[in-house]
């Protein structure tokens, strides 16, 4: 399956053929491809369509038949690779909403650097999408969601030690998108 996967419809059928499944991941998939598409304009129009596809497949890592490590990121992206994906939306998967963070908390860094990050507009607009929508798709401020999420991680996991040191470099990209978007 090498091909259109950074085309919006192409990444959509790869996410539906995995993530329905798993309910609200699903739900909330859906909904942050339709907040990146609003944020669209956040973009260069050549890499509207690459910011849609990354935001169909960012959580694809979560498909059970994809886990490897069980850092859904990383996961996603092997994954995607395998599939003949085109490198650049393999790295916005690998580093959506500062993977870093938690791939620093599993030591996985290494296997991470693997896949070079790009500070870009188009990662930014990831993040941004992803952090203002809910776990059901509910359209959330950043605080809001960052809130959520610390909430539903125990204290002292992966995912809440993370989220709480990425908090402000995540809050620094979603306020860039709002000040592209005016």
């Amino acid at each position: 399956m090498t091909s259109g996967l950074d085309t919006p419809q192409g990444a959509a059928e790869l996410a539906e053929s995995l993530l329905p499944p798993l309910g609200n991941r699903w739900l909330h998939t859906q909904a942050v491809a339709a907040r990146a598409s609003e944020a669209s304009a956040a973009v260069s129009a050549e890499d509207r369509d690459l910011l849609i596809a990354a935001a169909w497949l960012h959580d694809i890592g979560y498909a059970p038949e994809l886990r490897d490590t069980g850092f859904h990121p990383l996961d996603g992206a092997r994954y995607l690779e395998t599939q003949g994906a085109p490198s650049r939306l393999v790295r916005l998967v690998a580093h959506h909403s500062g993977a870093v963070y938690e791939a620093e908390q599993r030591g996985l860094i290494d296997e991470l650097a693997v896949y070079e990050r790009e500070d870009s507009p188009v990662l930014d607009a990831l993040i941004y999408a992803d952090m203002t929508t809910g776990p059901a798709g509910q359209s959330f401020d950043f605080d809001h969601r960052i809130d959520e999420i610390l909430k539903r991680y125990e204290p002292g996991s992966e995912v809440h030690n993370a989220i709480s040191k990425a908090r402000p470099y995540l809050g620094e990209a979603v306020q860039r998108v709002r000040g592209r978007l005016g």
